[in-house]
């Protein structure tokens, strides 16, 4: 297919498709029906499971256990936020999931659908719940902003693929590639390091995050100690979870910004700090 026409099936698509974050009014492209994501999420996520058997934690262990407990109320504070701005179809169809990895890798993330995963690495630089709420609330927030239906989106136009159809049809021939592009579209990493999330949808993130684990009663101040203990972290190789994400300075003004806004609109009370 010639370049100019694939420029203008894509600008054509992107138009169509073009949708409107209701928080924080980013407009965004997803070509795909967000039920088609999360049905994908499912088979990729129970794959996931099946390949990390050996090292996932039992419910029974006090880790596992306490990322479990600090999804369930994340959830239940997101579900009522997200019905209070009057945009539940946003979180239609989620099967919330938290499974724990014995795994030094300093990562979690979260699926279309909300299904997640923590690493101990991750768990080891936490000093409480309200660090792992920020940690959940970052991670919820990419599966209700899309931005692995995105990524997927802007993966497949890279590709020259300008439809869902055309897409559906590289997963027949090509399931490997498919589920690799699903699962780097929301950051559980693969060989396609361009597809991690970019850091519009990291700040974003960031943003969202703060208010979801306020609403859930933990406190957003957290933010700003936890992303600079990652900060600190540094070395030879990089956290995943900051491999694309803004400047450390950028990402701890922004969220300070964020929470002097919060105080000024009565959401959350300085005297937390």
């Amino acid at each position: 297919m010639k370049k100019s026409v694939i420029i203008a099936l894509a600008a054509t698509t992107f138009a169509i498709s073009c949708k409107k974050n209701p928080i924080t009014n980013r407009r965004q492209a997803q070509f795909f029906p967000e039920s088609k994501m999360i049905g994908m999420s499912a088979t990729a996520y129970g794959d996931f499971l099946t390949e990390n058997q050996g090292n996932l934690l039992p419910q029974t262990d006090p880790r596992a256990a306490r990322v479990t407990a600090i999804g369930n109320k994340m959830a239940a504070a997101v579900t009522s936020y997200m019905n209070e701005i009057g945009h539940p179809e946003l979180i239609e169809g989620f099967d919330r999931q938290y499974n724990t990895v014995e795994d030094p890798t300093i990562n979690a993330w979260c699926m279309p659908g909300g299904r997640i995963v923590f690493y101990t690495g991750i768990l080891e630089l936490t000093a409480s719940d309200d660090e792992i709420a920020v940690i959940m609330g970052h991670e919820i927030a990419h599966a209700v902003a899309g931005h692995g239906n995105e990524r997927m989106s802007q993966s497949t136009l890279a590709q020259g693929i300008t439809s869902v159809t055309g897409f559906l049809a590289m997963l027949d021939s090509a399931p490997g590639l498919g589920k690799a592009i699903l699962l780097q579209s929301v950051g559980v990493g693969s060989q396609l390091g361009m597809l991690k999330f970019g850091r519009k949808h990291e700040s974003e993130s960031d943003e969202m995050g703060l208010i979801f684990m306020n609403r859930a009663g933990y406190d957003p101040y957290s933010a700003v100690t936890f992303w600079t203990k990652m900060s600190q972290q540094g070395g030879e190789k990089q956290p995943e979870l900051l491999s694309t994400h803004p400047s450390d300075e950028r990402r701890i003004a922004d969220i300070q910004e964020k929470l002097i806004e919060m105080e000024t609109t009565g959401e959350i009370n300085s005297t937390k700090k």
